[in-house]
């Protein structure tokens, strides 16, 4: 069989729709298991997420695996609606007696459709998080946290007093007050002692060489996503560490809603389109079958539920 014949036979397609849909359900599963780091609370579980974010953003293996997956989403687009548009061509004329209700499932007829939706939601979703951490020009906050040193403000009275400090990818902290931010990198903030000297001494002083770099921050997802679908706009419970510069989403409720919608569709695309894959592979088996039905029916109800519960509960929280 020739090369063009395997790549547009319909059971060529079938097989590479197959394939792509079984791989982007583990890919769910993966970046639900990150997602859901969202739902804890505190400064340890935002330190957790935003490594798990630079993590997934520098790490070479995924990165190939981040590639795979935006050409299977891209395939599996591309491929359903070839298929769609071949199953067309195959009947252009209709049977003249056909009850589809009691033959198949609305969704199972419906999945061009549903697949269409989610493309558009998947796009909406990049626009908002993956381009604004990775093309964006745009500054994007960096993590920050709480630092409490004692501090004498009288004989015999000592206070705690709060320093912000950004976190580092080495693990250490660096004052913000101390620093000069380019992009994700710290410089020595030498700013104050060059016009201190200027002052003084040279009002043509320049220091020679490159200020050094000392070390490299977070991007602040967490924040990112907290201020994407929180509902609470004022500064009313939010601490020196949650104000990070971003502004408020005066659309988080519209977007919350929307995201449970296309989660819902996602449910529905999973109900007919993960049995259907193991039957388009072959894999099917009477003795197995109602464990791939039931596996693909937990797998559409659970893991869509999981990701809709995530936008739901920081808005009613946050």
């Amino acid at each position: 069989m020739s090369k063009s014949a395997i790549l547009s036979s319909s059971i060529a397609k079938k097989w590479w729709m197959a394939l792509t849909g079984l791989f982007l359900c583990v890919f769910l599963i993966g970046h639900l298991a990150g997602n859901l780091q969202l739902l804890k609370d505190g400064v340890e579980a935002k330190r957790a997420f935003n490594e798990y974010a630079h993590f997934m953003g520098t790490n070479i293996f995924i990165k190939v695996l981040s590639y795979l997956t935006y050409i299977s989403i891209l395939f599996h687009a591309i491929d359903g609606i070839l298929l769609t548009v071949q199953n067309k061509k195959a009947r252009p004329v209709k049977y003249a007696y056909e009850k589809p209700n009691t033959n198949s499932k609305w969704y199972s007829r419906s999945m061009a459709v549903l697949g269409t939706l989610i493309l558009i939601f998947i796009v909406l979703h990049m626009q908002h998080f993956w381009y604004k951490m990775k093309v964006s020009s745009a500054p994007m906050p960096l993590h920050t946290e709480n630092m409490y040193q004692p501090r004498m403000v009288s004989q015999g009275v000592i206070e705690d007093t709060v320093v912000k400090v950004y976190y580092t990818t080495n693990g250490s902290y660096v004052p913000v007050a101390e620093v000069t931010v380019k992009g994700k990198d710290f410089y020595n903030n030498m700013e104050e002692q060059i016009k201190q000297i200027q002052n003084q001494y040279d009002p043509n002083y320049q220091p020679k060489g490159e200020n050094p770099k000392i070390g490299e921050g977070y991007k602040d997802l967490h924040s990112l996503v907290y201020a994407f679908f929180g509902h609470n706009k004022s500064d009313e419970g939010v601490t020196a560490t949650d104000k990070v510069g971003l502004s408020a989403n005066k659309y988080a409720l519209p977007f919350v809603i929307l995201y449970v919608v296309s989660m819902a569709v996602l449910a529905f695309h999973l109900m007919h389109g993960f049995a259907s894959a193991f039957q388009s592979l072959g894999l099917n088996h009477r003795k197995y079958n109602k464990l791939i039905k039931i596996t693909g029916t937990a797998f559409a109800i659970i893991v869509p539920l999981l990701f809709a519960i995530i936008p739901v509960v920081i808005y009613l929280t946050k």
